[in-house]
């Protein structure tokens, strides 16, 4: 019999916390896991799956433009902010009950609570203690909002996906995906919007072709961008429906109805009591782990966004399941964090896997670089004057494809498929080789053969 209560402890029921925990459970594990929020983690409800269903929704904005185009005629539209979010919470709330059922049908205990670690062994949530041969912290993250006159008049991603109302006029600070994501999702719901970024181009860490892109089409749409800006304060004016004046550093200012934060997150470790237990944390405030995810302490182990590796569900879900089968089961694959694929339900959307030509050109040296700006055939009745951008990156010495990178429609559907390919290796001779799909977007990935060459610099005038 053991000496514990349990045999693995989970801290957070987000998807990698649950993952692991019903992993555990399956192999006959004692599990219990603890969760002070909701299930399902930022995901499920003030992340992914909410954003993408308000991304759908501020898609219609343009569809019912485009129709016409095709001899649909369209009477008045009119667009019920409410009722979306209504319905918006309706289906999260059946995602929080398949979570729970998740973890029922696998035997794993719920505790609802906040859990603290007492030591390496104990767990405490509303004055119990619980004690594990080993623990898991899956506590995910947390919005950041620097400090600043007027910074509680300021909504993140959570408040978000709640107002109240539609705001006519929304200023969106940041330069992330979030930030990028929402200014789109504003735009589309017929929001004047603003995006402010300190930077010079935002969506840092993604390809300066694709960053570039995506502004020119923001800018295109309407979307007021403005860069190397950020704000000194902002002042709530008087009267009924109040709005906000952003003061920025230029020394302009802003009307808005509100202004939305999206400026990074943080892994969500304050208060844990991780210094009772050992657990050693990095500068950010992430939890250190090894190459097992095991934390400075043997049997504690950390995953997801409070490790700040790669913030991305499928990346948790995949360390949680390895984990646990590490543990509990049959140790099986390993988790690879090259050539993770990844999009942005921008609008246009951007999908990517691999490495970006700065970091390829690091990496190899010379590269060779093919790209491609076009149209796509809806957009030839619909009149929408918007491009799709595709680009292949290869290393010349193998002749591997080690980037792909795309904004378009459907961005994120296509660059999985090819994901596949550039985790195989796939080279370019065998994307020349490969049949294309007509009428696509996705097959001008195998049909561009003219490397691109930059433009010679124009030399200066003596």
């Amino acid at each position: 019999m053991s000496d514990y209560d349990y045999d693995f402890f989970v801290i957070g029921c987000g998807s990698g916390g649950v993952r692991a925990a019903r992993i555990a459970a399956v192999h006959g594990a004692k599990v219990a896991v603890c969760e002070e929020r909701y299930l399902g983690g930022t995901c499920v409800n003030v992340g992914c799956i909410p954003k993408k269903l308000l991304v759908y929704a501020a898609h219609f904005h343009d569809d019912f433009e485009d129709a016409a185009g095709f001899g649909w005629t369209v009477g008045d539209t009119s667009f019920d902010w409410t009722k979306l979010i209504a319905n918006k919470n309706k289906e999260i709330e059946r995602l929080n009950g398949v979570y729970k059922s998740l973890l029922d049908n696998a035997g794993a205990e719920l505790i609802w609570g906040r859990g603290t670690l007492v030591d390496a062994h104990t767990v405490e949530i509303d004055g119990k203690a619980y004690t594990s041969e080993r623990i898991l912290i899956a506590t995910g993250g947390w919005p950041s909002v620097p400090d600043f006159p007027g910074r509680e008049h300021v909504v993140t991603s959570n408040e978000a996906f709640f107002l109240e109302g539609k705001p006519k006029r929304a200023v969106v600070v940041g330069g992330g995906y979030i930030a990028v994501e929402f200014a789109g999702i504003f735009h589309g719901m017929g929001v004047d919007v603003t995006q402010l970024y300190r930077g010079p181009l935002f969506l840092r860490g993604f390809d300066d072709d694709v960053r570039q892109h995506v502004a020119d089409e923001y800018q295109r749409k309407g979307i007021d961008l403005r860069f190397n800006t950020d704000v000194v304060s902002i002042e709530k004016n008087s009267g009924v429906g109040a709005t906000y004046t952003v003061a920025l550093k230029d020394g302009t200012s802003i009307e808005a109805d509100v202004v939305m934060y999206a400026t990074g997150r943080r892994p969500l470790t304050k208060g844990l009591g991780l210094y009772n237990a050992g657990v050693d944390l990095d500068e950010a405030g992430a939890i250190k782990v090894d190459d097992k995810w095991q934390t400075s302490i043997p049997n504690i182990y950390a995953i997801g966004d409070v490790i700040d590796r790669i913030q991305l569900t499928p990346v948790a879900l995949n360390e949680g399941h390895i984990l646990a089968d590490r543990l509990f089961g049959e140790p099986g694959r390993d988790l690879s964090y090259e050539y993770v694929p990844s999009a942005v339900f921008s609008q246009p959307p951007i999908g990517s896997v691999g490495l970006t030509e700065a970091q390829a050109r690091e990496k190899y040296g010379d590269v060779h670089i093919y790209k491609s700006r076009f149209k796509a055939l809806k957009n030839t009745l619909s009149g929408r004057d918007e491009q799709t951008l595709m680009k292949l990156i290869v290393d010349p010495a193998s002749d591997r494809v080690v980037g792909i990178h795309m904004v378009g429609p459907e961005a994120g559907e296509i660059i999985q498929g090819f994901a596949v390919a550039v985790r195989a290796g796939a080279t370019k001779a065998q994307f020349d080789t490969t049949i294309g799909i007509h009428p696509t977007s996705a097959e001008e990935f195998v049909t561009m053969r003219e490397r691109y060459q930059p433009e010679p610099q124009a030399q200066a005038a003596e």
